[in-house]
């Protein structure tokens, strides 16, 4: 009797201890050290590099406590064939290399059940991102994107369907990374979706990833009319990205926070401070992880909307040295840096909004020297002739299919349109964008992209640039 007294006691200890260990690495949506980092896009591979470095299963990073949320990108297509959408988790699991459902383009990702479960058994959460900077999206009325809101319910949350591409996996909620397309209709969709999750029977969230210029091009409209749980800013790739921390006039937290506290239907929305997880992970707005930590300290001091940090991605933050690591142990306190980083000097801020046009049946390339709404140039995305750029303050126009090929460089491919003359598109007017993603053939017709008419807030920033392009 003592002997099982004695068992019964190890093993009720050994469940408490292990129940510890879960806890410690939970989501908690109130808490201000949290870290939510993307997978799905193998984006250190897209950069070439140590092939052991690539997108490894998503389980392999839920092996500790670091990491608190996983936002899994993208569901890049809403409408493919057989009117489903399709997700595309680049060198993991997509259309190019895995079995589709019949009578569609969503693959059949249900290996990756059972690491999606050994992660939220970890006490993470792990969600759908709809979008990315080239995902064909967007809805045509109110009544498409309600249903639509189904169709996630179904295929990745609480709903069945015959094609879910996670299986038995229930998803723990819906990130919207949108940076292109109609801006039209999505409070439609979140508020149908915020319906459903809340006849559910677990916790769900929604997130958004708005590009740090205020308002979001995109997505400002909806964060602005449905309750969101968190956002992950994107302080990257824009004027407004990390390394202007100490220029007030750039670096616009404090805008983004009374955002949270007067604008926002939930008055406890957290707001994150996005960040590229190494060099290569974009364009511009890498520092290192000490000044990171010191950036994230210091607002969370000043700022009580603050959450945490979202990285991209998993995949180059393993491979920059556990990026990830570092910048959560500033987080937690088990670090201090040590920084030369000061404080922003205070700002008034003002609510912006946003407002949108339908969109034209055609498109209408912008006229020349007109940058608004025109993407900045980046190296590693293919464009097709007549794509529009901003390179040096100029208006660039592509003559002809061309990938890593500077503007004013010596291959010709691209004309020089003059400077930027107008900064701000007439309701209505639309910029052509093509549709690259990772796995798309380079014959696939460009998509017509709306631009809202630019805020006063935004008026004279610099062109916005799109932060997660799918890589070759």
């Amino acid at each position: 009797m003592a002997s099982s007294r004695l068992s019964s006691t190890f093993w009720l200890g050994l469940l408490i201890l292990a129940s510890d260990v879960l806890v410690a690495g939970a989501f908690d949506i109130s808490s201000t050290d949290n870290l939510a980092v993307y997978w799905g896009q193998n984006s250190y591979g897209a950069t070439g590099g140590n092939t052991a470095d690539y997108q490894q299963p998503i389980s392999y990073y839920c092996q500790d406590d670091v990491i608190n949320a996983f936002p899994v990108a993208f569901l890049d297509v809403f409408f493919g064939e057989g009117g489903e959408p399709s997700i595309d988790l680049a060198n993991t699991c997509s259309t190019a290399n895995d079995p589709v459902f019949n009578g569609t383009q969503m693959p059949d990702c249900t290996f990756l059940a059972s690491d999606i479960e050994t992660c939220q058994s970890a006490g993470k959460i792990v969600t759908i991102s709809l979008g990315g900077a080239t995902g064909a999206v967007g809805f045509s009325n109110a009544s498409q994107a309600e249903d639509f809101a189904t169709t996630i319910w179904d295929l990745f949350l609480g709903g069945s369907s015959s094609i879910r591409p996670f299986g038995s996996a229930v998803l723990d909620g819906v990130d919207l990374d949108i940076e292109g397309g109609s801006t039209e209709y999505y409070s439609n969709f979140v508020s149908s979706l915020r319906s459903l999750m809340n006849s559910g029977d677990k916790s769900y969230y929604i997130t958004a990833a708005p590009q740090c210029p205020f308002p979001d091009a995109y997505i400002g409209s909806v964060i602005n009319a449905e309750p969101f749980d968190a956002v992950y800013v994107q302080f990257y790739n824009n004027y407004c990205q990390l390394t202007e921390y100490d220029n007030a006039n750039d670096w616009d937290f404090s805008t983004w926070d009374n955002w949270a506290k007067n604008t926002s239907p939930n008055p406890d929305v957290k707001v994150y401070i996005g960040a590229p997880a190494a060099q290569a992970a974009a364009s511009s707005g890498y520092v290192d992880a000490a000044t990171l930590g010191e950036i994230a300290i210091q607002t969370r001091q000043n700022y009580s909307s603050f959450g945490g940090i979202m990285l991209w991605d998993a995949s180059q933050a393993y491979a920059n040295d556990r990026y990830d690591a570092q910048v959560k142990s500033y987080l937690t306190g088990a670090a201090t840096p040590v920084t030369t980083t000061t404080a922003p000097a205070t700002t008034a801020t003002t609510t912006a909004t946003t407002t949108s046009s339908a969109p034209a049946t055609t498109t209408t390339a912008a006229t020349s020297g007109n940058c608004a709404g025109v993407a900045t140039w980046v190296a590693n995305v293919a464009y097709e002739s007549g794509d529009q750029v901003v390179y040096n303050g100029n208006l660039w126009t592509a003559t002809e299919w061309s990938y890593a090929e500077t503007p004013g460089g010596s291959a010709g491919a691209w004309t020089d349109d003059g400077a930027c003359t107008a900064v701000a598109l007439a309701k209505g007017e639309y910029i052509k964008v093509a549709f690259q993603s990772k796995e798309a053939p380079l014959n696939v017709p460009p998509k017509v992209s709306a631009v809202p008419t630019a805020s006063a807030a935004s008026a004279t920033a610099p062109a916005r640039r799109n932060s997660r392009f799918f890589k070759f």
